[in-house]
């Protein structure tokens, strides 16, 4: 049987509804971290679920580094003005500044690569495996530059503050969390040192 200290323990570590903590601990029988990776899976589920919603609403924050060199602007949008001006939400933003501001991706996601700059990379990288064989060159290529442009990809990065998560695993439990489509729509970096 999961008691209420459960639910409720399960609630302040996630900060994710009563009912769906109440679920997971049932399918977890009653062991709280397992029922924290059963959360986390469902929540990439319920984000593409709330996929083609339309984002209305949002809220931009900045995240300015104490030596004054770096800084980030990001501009996280949500479905409405309820979810926006939730201070959880507009304390995402922040972190999510603030990883930019130490990160400086170059993309939000893979789809905003271009034919370019995916060819540019291909050139560079054609030069390293030349003399690879025939049948495993364009399986290595690939690889190569997956693996390149990873790094520049803001929703693959892993979070700053917790290495075990990438920033698309954090903006999908915000979508668990507050029940609306979450998306990073835009971001700029500054830097003294370029």
């Amino acid at each position: 049987m999961i008691t209420i200290e459960q639910v409720k323990e399960l609630r302040d570590k996630t900060g994710i509804s009563v009912i769906q903590c109440k679920k997971a601990l049932e399918e977890a029988n009653g062991d709280i971290e397992k029922a924290k990776i059963i959360l986390q899976k469902k929540s990439g589920v319920i984000a593409n679920k709330k996929a083609n919603r339309e984002l209305k609403a949002g809220a931009v924050n900045a995240y300015i580094h104490n030596s004054g060199d770096v800084a980030a602007m990001v501009l996280l949008s949500s479905e409405t003005d309820f979810v926006a001006k939730n201070e959880e939400f507009v304390k995402l933003a922040y972190d999510i500044a603030m990883h930019i501001a130490a990160m400086n991706p170059s993309f939000i996601k893979k789809e905003d690569i271009t034919e370019d700059e995916i060819n540019n990379a291909k050139e560079v990288f054609m030069k390293e495996i030349k003399d690879k064989p025939k049948e495993m060159k364009e399986r290595i290529l690939q690889g190569k530059i997956d693996s390149y442009f990873k790094d520049k990809i803001l929703l693959e990065q892993p979070f700053i503050k917790d290495s075990n998560s990438v920033i698309r695993d954090i903006i999908e439990s915000a979508t668990q969390k507050f029940g609306e489509r979450i998306e990073v729509t835009d971001f700029a970096r500054f830097s003294v040192r370029g």
